[in-house]
């Protein structure tokens, strides 16, 4: 056997051998067989030729034995290196290396895409059957003896080229925020298909494309050609030993979105509104309760009152004597706490009476003490600082948002200046454009040719303003926009920043802003369609895209959502934005705000004088809001002045009692008017004096709405002791003095109580977060103490002196001439109002059906108050702060109008020391979004948000810096060094030459080890993108120069701290929009600190992370987040404080103090009410209103609770009638009438914020007060009112107060 193997392996080897030669030698015969054979073999062009075309050649593929090629192949084509041979030489397989590093950086980020797009670059360069699918189109002579190819046939099977192109179109580029295909497809991704992609890859006129190629698809042969159809895989599914790629980068790899949670449903009930049904349900049971016990529990009670009308001597006399006798009897029977209240009221009384004799006895000591007092405390005013700041105002510096964009500002950059043009067209149709394939399409009216080139003209007239300013020394120096700019492609290599190089958003970046371009023949309106659908086809002469959705305007319909497949060409307004840099150190603005106040002046100018009459452009700059805030409360300084004059006027006039013309000017009170008027502004004056002492910040609120406080409650006070003087004249044998002292010890304890009361009501309020609540409170309160003081001071004086001029028939003002003496002068009376209240008023009011009526009423109002309350909308619309006249005032309404993005917003991520370790391969994967990155890593969680826009308000997703740098870090010849002392040099740098930094990389990621990763991201951060044949698109100091900040280790390495993700808002348009996207995102990022710190703890890592966000509107709209809890707890605090303040100084009377709390809190919801239905909004402005109208409501019925506690009537609506038109027609001259006639005149206010704030609130805090403190509290007091204090009663008979209560006129009792 051993034999008869040997031989058979002797005669058949040579056979086996022979045909395996034969095959091999095959292989090299051409033949029009099914193994095909090549098209082409070498290269047959120039090195300086741009195009690098291919040399015609009809034969067998060749072996590859050249070391370099075999490299190229094995690293982009292995599975041809495998074969052994191809149809291509090293040059071919050079052209094609350099050829496709662009595409593939763009592509990096998901291999199994790479694999897919480069397998038919593959088979088309060298693959060694090549005649099978590639049919050479179009040749031309070369050399004379050699033939190239021009054009070609590419027949590729349409398998492949749909799951080639489904593998890709989702890869993301972060820096750019768009998809890879937005820039490779040659139009927006959402448009492109495979065939597109395909035959846009193989234009011609395309640099890279060396020839024309032409894709044929489909699966099956034509003629005689089989469609190349090489083995493909899913997005998803990764390369041998690899993960497949991200859900950012293959949409088949994500999970499906959680669904969108349901919109909050309204309280509804059975389809009506929920708070309404509830309100008529309570209202129903109460007035059901209400009659039922008016009518059948109350008949004694009503009898008297009934009586009353018709003897109005039982409605006001006290009670006779011997009832009084027997109370006196009786004192012991009084609680601990009528005796308490008895005390306190006693001690009040007859302190003001001694204080007010004193005060009447040396007039002048003290209006010569008053004068050094408010002096003294007015001279603080020159220390008072002034904030006219809206972050200032509005935003507490312990809120998070001031406290975020602290950090913010101090880590990075703060957020650019942004100067803005806002064009739109006025009476200039639309435009047609018909494209080289039939269709018609139709563009807005801006992209008229001379439309276009009039912005042109005004933007580089903009570009070359120059702002001027003066230097301590003398010097003038100019401000040009390249001084100030925001040039994110500049750098040191290139020289000083020039004005081409400032990022400029506008339409005319398509074009270079060369004129040229926009011409007659209309092409230019293509441009403007395939721009505006892919921005990076068309870049600006400043180097960067030009975005179309913010460079153009109103493109969106009502409703719309901004997408890439929005009809951008439809814009009917254009958009130039310059960005300005801004910086943390406000010193170094002032360049910045002069060429801002050079390119207003500008602007103003220009839209009233040179502005085209088809054109209308609103504009604004970063100063205009602050600027025009201010101009617009300057602007009002006259109206305000009218509406003081006004009030200043009444109160000189109506103080004065006139009973014959020849004592006209004798008992008319215009100095004394005149003085009180003085003493309310002294009052502000101290109380700013005192802040500013202190240094508390003062606002432009506390200018207008203080002295409107203070002069209510001041005037009020002012009028009740005046005309209770003059009701109650003095006796024959008291004094002027003793007369004051009298008067003042009746209404002392009155005005003490409703002084102190509004006092720490204020100051208590300044419990507020926001700082323009807080700063009103401040002043408020503190001016509120000095009017008081100073009324009872110097007021008094002034009153005793004024006194003293009438008794002498001396002229009011002209106090030295002296008129002629009556010796009958009448009897001045009680006065027209007085006695309208008395006799007519109070019989009315007081009958029974009336308070019944009344009641209902009210409580029906209340009621349809609370079902409105939580419908009033919240926020500030930011057209209302600006006057009507103003420029900013047409921004902000073209804004709304026509801008069709969201605002930006950056995930900030920070550590507690910045301890956070970037270059730790765990950290980085909970942090990146590319592949081997977990599914919960800070980026995936920021693009799964983004997926859900409705809910996240997130319109396009935040770019990641560190996918950027792994894909920057892998790329060849990117990070590029200077060899001299291996600094950074840029990798478009030929001279000095630089040599590649050779990172490296380990790992299946391919990611820099912990050295190279802290030392090569200061570099990847300085490198600009390029898209040049070296392919660092994917450089990182355009669109993260400022993104990453560094810490420094062992003084001098440069360590990743904290960092940034950016992203857009989706469009905003109304307050809620803003800060229910402020909501959601701190609602995310929340969430992803949650995340992170719990993925850190399992690993090990001791460090804490927090990611919050941060948007240049979040400071402004923070308090809205918590208004309503804001508000409850301001009016809380208030009403509290009122509560226990007129619960003390009342003498611990429990009833009044309820009374008074009841009445307040129904004007405070009434006013809520009238704030839903007059279409007012509840934001800082109207709470601090809310807060006054706390203030004021204490005015309406304090007074009138305290006369009432002190009456000895027989019963309560007795006791209620005194109490009306005792303290009601003071009230009503004092407040009401006061304020009427200068609230009126605010509604001829320039500021719209006037006209909505302040004359509708104030008009409703008046009308409101007055209706439930002159109409509904009289009546509550007379069914609930406070019982009589029999130990109070008994102590004022035992002190005569009844006997000197029966002489005077006020009470009109006759004994």
């Amino acid at each position: 056997m051993a034999g008869t193997g040997g031989t058979f392996l002797r005669r058949f080897l040579p056979s086996i051998f022979g045909c395996l030669f034969l095959i091999y030698i095959a292989e090299y015969i051409p033949t029009a067989s099914a193994e095909g054979q090549c098209i082409w073999y070498g290269v047959c062009s120039k090195k300086s030729e741009s195009k690098q075309k291919n040399c015609a050649y009809n034969g067998p593929p060749k072996p590859i034995r050249d070391v370099r090629a075999m490299e190229i192949l094995e690293k982009y084509c292995p599975d041809i290196a495998a074969e052994g041979v191809s149809c291509c030489d090293l040059d071919q397989l050079e052209n094609f290396s350099k050829g496709v590093t662009v595409p593939l950086s763009m592509l990096a980020r998901c291999p199994s895409c790479i694999d897919n797009f480069l397998k038919h670059l593959c088979g088309m360069t060298c693959g060694p059957r090549q005649s099978d699918y590639l049919q050479p189109n179009s040749t031309e002579p070369y050399n004379g003896n050699q033939t190239r190819i021009l054009e070609l046939n590419y027949h590729l099977g349409a398998t492949y080229m749909n799951t080639t192109f489904n593998s890709c179109k989702s890869v993301q580029m972060p820096s750019t925020n768009q998809l890879a295909l937005d820039i490779m497809c040659g139009q927006a991704a959402y448009l492109c298909n495979a065939q597109r992609w395909f035959s846009y890859m193989g234009n011609v006129n395309l640099g890279p494309v060396p020839f024309q190629i032409n894709y044929i698809s489909g699966d099956e042969p034509n003629n005689a050609f089989t469609p190349y159809n090489p083995p493909t895989r899913s997005c998803k599914v990764g390369l041998p030993g690899q993960p497949g790629c991200s859900c950012l980068d293959c949409e088949d790899a994500c999970p499906a979105p959680a669904p969108s949670p349901p919109p909050p449903r309204p309280f509804s009930f059975h389809g009506a509104d929920g708070y309404a049904v509830v309100m008529a349900i309570v209202f129903v049971i109460f007035t059901t309760l209400f009659l039922s016990g008016v009518y059948c529990c109350n008949a004694q009670e009503n009898v008297v009152g009934v009586a009353s009308e018709n003897n109005q001597e039982m409605a006001t006399n006290p009670p006779p004597v011997g009832w009084a006798g027997d109370q006196a009897d009786n004192t012991e029977e009084a609680t601990f706490f009528e005796k308490l209240g008895a005390e306190t009221e006693s001690k009040l009384e007859d302190f003001f009476q001694w204080w007010g004799t004193a005060m009447a006895s040396r007039p002048w000591v003290v209006l010569f003490l008053g004068i050094c007092f408010v002096t003294s405390l007015g001279v603080g005013v020159k220390f008072m600082i002034m904030t006219t700041n809206p972050v200032e105002l509005w935003a507490s510096p312990t809120s998070r948002s001031r406290l975020e964009r602290e950090y913010f500002d101090s880590h990075f950059e703060p957020f650019y200046r942004t100067e803005m043009l806002i064009i739109s067209s006025k009476g200039l149709p639309n435009l047609e454009y018909t494209m080289d394939d039939g269709t018609v399409w139709e563009l807005g009216p801006v992209f008229n040719r001379t439309f276009l080139h009039d912005v042109l003209d005004l933007q580089n007239r903009i570009q070359a303003l120059v702002g001027n300013s003066t230097s301590t020394a003398g010097e003038t120096n100019n401000t040009r926009i390249e001084d100030i700019c925001f040039a994110p492609l500049s750098s040191p290599f290139i020289g000083p920043v020039t004005s081409k190089q400032c990022a400029v958003q506008s339409v005319w970046g398509w074009w270079q802003n060369d004129p040229d371009r926009v011409t007659d023949d209309e092409y230019y309106l293509e441009e403007v369609i395939s721009c505006s659908q892919n921005p990076y086809g068309c870049l600006s002469v400043w180097g960067g895209p030009v975005l179309p959705a913010v460079a153009l305007g109103g493109f969106l319909a009502p409703g719309e959502s901004l997408s890439k497949a929005s009809r951008f060409h439809r814009a009917n307004a254009l958009i130039i934005t310059i960005l300005v840099n801004n910086n943390h150190d406000k010193e170094k603005l002032k360049p910045a705000l002069e060429w801002e106040e050079a390119f207003i002046k500008f602007m103003k100018n220009y839209t009233e004088n040179e502005m085209p009459e088809y054109m209308d452009i609103a504009y604004t700059s970063e100063r205009s809001i602050e600027d025009e805030l201010d101009r617009g409360s300057k602007s009002d300084v006259l109206t305000i002045l009218v509406s003081y004059f006004i009030m200043f006027a009444y109160i000189a006039i109506s103080l004065g009692r006139f009973t014959t013309c020849s004592r006209l000017l004798i008992d008319s009170k215009v100095t004394l008017g005149l003085g009180g008027v003085l003493i309310v502004l002294a009052s502000v004056l101290c109380s700013m004096g005192i802040f500013g002492y202190i240094g508390v910040p003062a606002t432009l609120i506390i200018m207008e709405v203080i002295p409107f406080l203070v002069l209510a409650v001041g005037v009020d006070n002012i009028f009740i002791l005046v005309q209770t003087a003059q009701r109650d004249p003095r006796r024959p044998d008291e004094t002027i003095e003793q007369h004051i002292g009298r008067t003042l010890g009746q209404v002392g304890p009155s005005m003490f109580l409703t002084s102190v009361s509004e006092s720490v009501c204020f100051l208590l309020g300044a419990l507020s977060d926001m700082p323009a609540v807080r700063a009103f409170a401040l002043y408020a309160g503190a001016a509120l103490l000095v009017d008081f003081l100073l009324q009872v001071t110097c007021f008094v004086a002034l009153f005793a002196l004024d006194t003293r001029r009438q008794i002498n028939n001396r002229y009011d003002v002209f106090c030295c001439v002296s008129g002629s003496k009556v010796s009958d002068a009448r009897e001045t009376g009680d006065g027209a109002l007085f006695n309208l209240f008395r006799y007519v008023y109070v019989p009315f009011l007081m009958k029974r059906e009336v308070r019944a009526s009344v009641m209902i009423i009210f409580f029906a109002w209340l009621c349809s108050s609370v079902a409105v309350a939580p419908h009033i909308d919240i926020g500030l619309d930011q057209e209302l702060s600006m006057p009507q006249d103003s420029y900013q005032l047409k921004y902000f309404q073209h804004l709304n109008r026509y801008l069709n993005i969201g605002p930006p917003v950056y995930f900030v991520v920070s550590s507690d020391r910045d301890s956070l370790d970037y270059s730790d391969r765990d950290v980085q994967n909970m942090v990146c979004g590319t592949r081997f990155c977990r599914n919960d890593s800070v980026a995936m969680q920021l693009y799964s948000a983004y997926r859900n826009p409705n809910v996240s308000y997130i319109g396009q997703p935040p770019n990641a810096w560190l996918d950027d740098f792994f894909d920057w870090a892998e790329a060849d010849n990117c990070c590029k060094k200077f060899p001299s002392n291996d600094s950074f040099c840029p990798n478009s740098n030929s001279v000095p030459p630089c040599e590649e930094c050779n990172i490296t990389l380990t790992g299946a990621e391919k990611r820099p080890n912990a050295v190279d990763f802290n030392r090569y991201v200061p570099y990847f951060l300085q490198d600009n993108p390029s898209s040049n044949s070296d392919g660092c698109v994917k450089a990182g100091h355009a669109a993260y120069g400022h993104a990453v900040n560094f810490k420094k280790a062992n003084g001098t390495q440069k360590l990743v701290g904290a960092t940034y993700y950016q992203g857009y808002h989706s469009v905003l348009k109304t307050s809620h929009d803003y800060y229910s996207a402020l909501r959601a995102a701190r609602s995310i990022s929340a969430d992803i600190s949650e995340t992170f710190n719990r993925n850190l703890q399992a690993s090990g890592k001791n460090v804490t992370v927090n990611v919050f966000p941060y948007s240049i509107f979040y400071v402004f709209y923070e308090q809205y987040l918590t208004m309503w809890p804001d508000t409850l707890k301001s009016m809380g605090i208030s009403v509290l404080s009122i509560f226990f303040v007129t619960f003390i100084l009342m003498g611990f009377d429990l009833f009044s103090a309820l009374v008074v709390v009841i009445t307040i809190t129904m004007i405070v919801v009434n006013l809520g009410g009238l704030m839903y239905w007059w279409g007012i909004s509840l934001n800082a402005v109207s709470l601090v209103n809310l807060v006054m109208a706390v203030g004021i409501a204490v005015e309406f019925c304090s007074h009138l609770v305290h006369s009432f506690s002190v009456s000895g009537g027989s019963s309560r609506v007795a006791r209620a009638s005194h109490a009306l038109y005792t303290m009601g027609s003071s009230v009503l001259s004092g407040i009401t009438l006061t304020k009427f006639g200068g609230i009126v005149v605010l509604a001829a206010a320039n500021s719209q914020i006037f006209q909505v704030f302040y004359f509708r609130m104030y008009l409703g805090i008046v009308v409101l007060g007055a209706a439930h403190g002159l109409i509904f509290l009289p009546v509550m007091l007379s069914y609930i009112g406070s019982p009589v204090n029999k130990h109070k009663l008994a102590k004022q008979q035992l002190r005569g107060h009844e006997a000197a209560v029966a002489e005077t006129s006020l009470s009109r009792v006759r004994l």
